[in-house]
């Protein structure tokens, strides 16, 4: 079987125990700052826009920052509603923390297409957005990029943080359901089941994937494809992976 083709967005994470019974409350800081970030990210997305369209070149500076707003929730995600899969709190930082157990990178592109960028995060995507509104349980995905509103952007961060800024906690997707699971199952038995973990890294892989191609990060369309546990296709260096079960 030929080996899976690398995506330019590449998501890791290590397994850990994780204290899921508290930890929705204490992501709370971090879930006021990722509201401005996303914010942020949207508005600057906008600019990115018209500079690939006249340019072909996504500005470096708004590259990093929105690959960093995506690194940061990926983060908080994984250690709380996301996955569960760590103790370690996350930093409050754009810049990958290699010391910190899940990652996220996006390869800069050189090139890019003015005219994929006035279409691909609105028509091109929207197949991606219907997966993406089982994965997360939420359609914020359909408002924000069709309209690329500020209350849709919030609305995305927090259906896919698991919880809502303007009517309490959002309903649980796929995702969230799925790491429930797990964590009564640690719990229980002291261990988080491997298969589970897998999966729900697959899940979590999918929807970056389709949040970098939407951010215009990347013209090559998101595969539908679960890659699930391990690493990522086409990573080459990161922090060795924990067994299941490790805390």
């Amino acid at each position: 079987m030929a080996a899976a083709q690398a995506y330019p967005v590449r998501v890791d994470a290590p397994l850990s125990r994780g204290l899921w019974l508290v930890k929705w409350i204490l992501v709370i800081p971090h879930y006021f700052v990722l509201a401005f970030l996303w914010l942020f990210f949207v508005v600057l997305s906008g600019a990115a826009m018209v500079a690939i369209v006249l340019t072909g070149r996504y500005p470096r500076p708004i590259f990093e920052f929105n690959v960093g707003v995506l690194r940061w929730t990926w983060r908080v995600r994984y250690y709380a509603i996301g996955a569960f899969g760590t103790d370690i709190y996350p930093p409050f930082t754009l810049a990958d923390d290699p010391a910190y157990p899940a990652h996220l990178e996006v390869e800069y592109p050189q090139r890019l297409s003015g005219g994929l960028a006035l279409v691909k995060w609105w028509l091109l995507a929207i197949p991606q957005y219907i997966i993406i509104a089982v994965f997360t349980g939420g359609g914020s995905w359909f408002g924000w990029r069709l309209g690329y509103s500020h209350s849709a952007s919030l609305a995305f961060g927090s259906d896919w943080f698991g919880i809502s800024y303007n009517s309490g906690w959002s309903s649980f997707g796929l995702i969230g359901i799925v790491a429930v699971i797990a964590a009564v199952v640690l719990l229980v038995t002291g261990r988080y089941p491997e298969r589970i973990f897998d999966f729900v890294l697959g899940l979590n892989r999918w929807v970056l994937r389709v949040a970098g191609y939407a951010g215009l990060m990347t013209d090559r369309y998101p595969p539908f494809r679960l890659d699930m546990g391990g690493r990522d296709p086409g990573t080459l260096t990161l922090p060795p992976a924990a067994g299941p079960g490790t805390g």
